[in-house]
């Protein structure tokens, strides 16, 4: 039996070579006992000094999938793990899809050390509280912090700090190792730390901070608790304004029921006459059948939305425009403007047709359907997606604009406009980029809506997305400038 000690720390390396001098020389994993309470030294010394020719070439043969994960499995606090993770070593020698049978033991196993880790240090970025501290520097401000991870995980999550927090000098001291920034350098040990001593006066900004954005509307305790486990609870200043806040959560819910507006809201009335203002005004634009149909759609009740919504969002442009674009829905900056594509998404919109050469003013602009669909979290009004049912009452209007319009190009923005043009269920990626015959004579094109690309969480994703995007619109005009 091999007896193997490791200091344990965390530290991928110390690991990694042991296990390749014991691959080399074809030592069992059930051969090896490894463990933290020896001396490091006296396990190289008995080993011979160097690597041979064969442990490279042993190494080589190791995935890098496995290497990944051992470097965050090796965090772990389980002194189970470098046995774990040779005999994977030891396995996919022989195994080398070993990886991907999820329901294999050990690999089911590593990857709950992994998303443990994981875990532990998306709460390390989350529940770290800095205190302030007197400066040495001029111009830099000092912070430190104190935090109780449940493994090895500060050394692996430093570089999160340094760039999140690179204009202040600041420690993070825990039970398993430090890290410290001090505007060019960062510093990380994996031995154990003191807390430091700093003033409170920040705690009262995170109680205040946590006390506003308390909604005890949509307490859910054991969420909260699953998300904020209790043991974090007593290095973070907020926690002591909890049980309060839970006693007190069913009396401000009843108050804020009490408050709540059983009127329309204030703006409702003046927007409606703005509109109604406005209507006058362009009776010398598109023309009478136009503005009697917009007219006709502003008292739609065929559907439930036109009770939550503000108002009709109507499409826009010229009679006779070359080529119309249908969104999807309005949404909330359209549904107080009441224009098509005003809001962020809007923005997207027309930087895209500015890029292609398209001009806005000389299009026509619509959605699929008029009303702005939403659910109200706290006080936002949050978009959710018409359903099939809305999507076909409003098919009617749709129609109506095409025949009055007669566009030759129309382009759906999303799987929503789509569907309203052509009543068939597809994924947008299966239909986009391409021309296709509608009747009257018309093309349709196909594309994402622009409200997709800024959901995007990806930035380099977006990126490609919003560059994509851009080319279908250029496709559009040199469709239109060929048909």
């Amino acid at each position: 039996m091999r007896s193997v000690g490791l200091e344990g720390k965390g530290d991928l390396g110390e690991w990694r070579d042991a296990a390749r001098q014991l691959l080399a020389e074809h030592v069992d994993p059930q051969d090896v006992r490894f463990h933290t309470d020896g001396d490091i030294a006296d396990l190289f010394g008995a080993m011979p000094g160097g690597l041979a020719g064969d442990v490279a070439a042993t190494a080589s043969l190791v995935p890098k999938a496995f290497i990944d994960a051992a470097g965050a499995a090796i965090c772990h606090s389980d002194p189970e793990r470098f046995s774990l993770l040779y005999r994977i070593l030891w396995r996919l020698q022989r195994e080398r899809d070993l990886l991907q049978g999820a329901s294999d033991p050990d690999v089911v196993h590593l990857v709950r050390l992994i998303k443990n880790v994981r875990r532990d240090s998306h709460k390390m970025k989350a529940f770290v509280r800095f205190r302030e501290v007197e400066g040495v520097q001029v111009g830099r401000r000092r912070f430190v912090a104190w935090f109780e991870p449940e493994h090895f995980i500060v050394c692996r999550t430093a570089g999160f700090f340094q760039r999140r927090f690179t204009d202040m000098d600041w420690l993070i001291a825990t039970p398993k190792g430090s890290a410290a920034w001090n505007g060019l350098e960062l510093k990380t040990s994996v031995e154990p730390a003191i807390r430091p001593e700093a003033n409170d006066d920040t705690d009262e900004l995170w109680r205040t901070y946590f006390a506003n954005i308390f909604n005890p509307a949509r307490l859910k305790i054991r969420a909260m608790q699953s998300e904020m486990p209790k043991k974090y609870w007593k290095n973070m200043p907020e926690a002591s304004l909890i049980p309060d806040l839970i006693a007190g959560a069913e009396r401000r819910v009843a108050e804020m029921a009490a408050r709540e507006a059983s009127q329309p809201q204030a703006f409702h009335e003046r927007l409606q006459a703005a509109w109604r203002g406005k209507e006058e005004e362009e009776r010398d634009g598109p023309g009478d059948p136009w503005l009697k149909l917009k007219r006709d759609a502003a008292a739609c009740t065929l559907c439930p939305l036109h009770g939550q919504a503000t108002q009709t969002v109507f499409g826009e442009g010229p009679i006779g425009a070359e080529v119309m674009f249908v969104g999807e829905q309005p949404g909330d900056r359209e549904d107080l403007a009441g224009r098509p594509f005003v809001g962020p998404a809007g923005t997207v919109f027309d930087e895209a047709l500015a890029l292609a050469g398209i001009e806005r003013d000389s299009s026509y602009v619509t959605n699929a359907v008029k009303h702005f669909k939403y659910e109200m979290r706290g006080k936002r009004r949050i978009h959710q997606k018409p359903g099939v049912g809305e999507i076909e009452h409003c098919r009617w209007w749709l129609s109506k604009e095409l025949d009055l319009v007669r566009p030759r190009i129309v382009v759906a923005l999303g799987a929503s406009a789509y569907f309203a043009l052509t009543g068939e269920r597809k994924s947008v990626e299966d239909v986009r980029g391409y021309p296709m015959p509608m009747a009257g004579g018309r093309v349709l094109f196909v594309s994402v809506h622009p409200a997709y690309l800024l959901r995007l969480p990806d930035d380099a994703k977006r990126q490609r997305e919003i560059a994509r995007f851009r080319e279908d619109m250029v496709s559009v005009e040199r469709l239109r400038q060929v048909s």
